[in-house]
């Protein structure tokens, strides 16, 4: 009696342990594991790519992650995605969270939760220069190109019922499209389409035009339903632009002294402490 008493005691602390692994947030499975995994992209200049000299992801997005996995205690860890795959990765527990040039819609929260805002933007067009395209409105007819996943997709058929949207595996290959002649214009939020035309071999042939399309709010996208490890992660963002190290960031890939300048004209909404 005393030792199938004793088996079931064994039994019951081993599901219970169980359960409380199964139950741990994702701020104490971080912990644990010593790194926080972090989605970025690898292709999008300034925000996520890859540096030639070291053959290392490197970007804006990067230096967020690595601020965060600063104030965790643990080491970074980067995986590679795309518009396509970011929410995928992030759903299925791949990446602890994404921060990969995602703008905050409400259709996407019912599946991730977002962080704050923590970079603003807006969508517009990137033509060849003296190609007669100044708007939207001259897009009739024509085909544009953006990446597959993003939010660029529908907004410029909104914008521009009767183009023909081209979606690629990313921002890159529309631009080569464009270079090619198949498609008339690439269009995603501005700051992309500056890196896009800043990195290419003759940026002057290049011009990025129109009016906001759209405002695209950027937040980090991360596991439903964790309000521990939100909480975290939008505490560390506001704690970065308070104490100036979110400018600091910011002015490394979007300052004066960069081929990517835009000025820094907005300000993160900030929660008492």
């Amino acid at each position: 009696m005393r030792r199938i008493t004793f088996i079931l005691a064994a039994v019951l602390c081993l599901v219970m342990a169980a359960g409380a692994v199964a139950h741990a947030g994702k701020l104490e499975e971080i912990k644990q594991r010593g790194t926080l995994i972090c989605g970025v992209k690898d292709s999008v200049v300034p925000f996520g790519f890859v540096d030639e000299k070291t053959n290392q992801l490197v970007g804006f997005d990067v230096d967020i992650c690595k601020y965060i996995a600063d104030k965790l205690g643990v080491k970074l860890e980067l995986k590679p995605v795309t518009s396509a795959t970011r929410i995928p990765m992030l759903t299925q527990g791949s990446v602890d969270l994404v921060a990969a040039t995602m703008t905050h819609k409400f259709e996407r929260d019912d599946v991730i939760d977002f962080s704050i805002t923590y970079f603003m933007d807006g969508q517009k067009l990137l033509v060849k220069k003296g190609s007669g395209i100044k708007s939207a409105a001259d897009l009739k007819g024509k085909k544009v190109g953006t990446a597959k996943g993003s939010t660029s997709e529908q907004n410029i058929k909104d914008a521009q019922p009767d183009c023909q949207v081209i979606s690629f595996e990313g921002y890159p290959q529309a631009f080569l499209a464009l270079k090619q002649g198949k498609v008339a214009a690439v269009t995603t939020d501005s700051t992309i389409l500056l890196g896009l035309k800043n990195s290419d071999e003759n940026p002057n042939e290049w011009e990025i035009v129109g009016d906001y399309i759209s405002a695209e709010p950027y937040g980090l996208g991360l596991p439903e339903n964790d309000s521990k490890f939100r909480d975290f992660v939008n505490k560390s963002l506001a704690e970065m632009w308070i104490s100036g190290d979110y400018a600091k960031t910011y002015n490394k890939w979007f300052g004066k002294d960069t081929k990517y300048y835009l000025p820094l004209t907005w300000k993160m909404e900030i929660w008492p402490m």
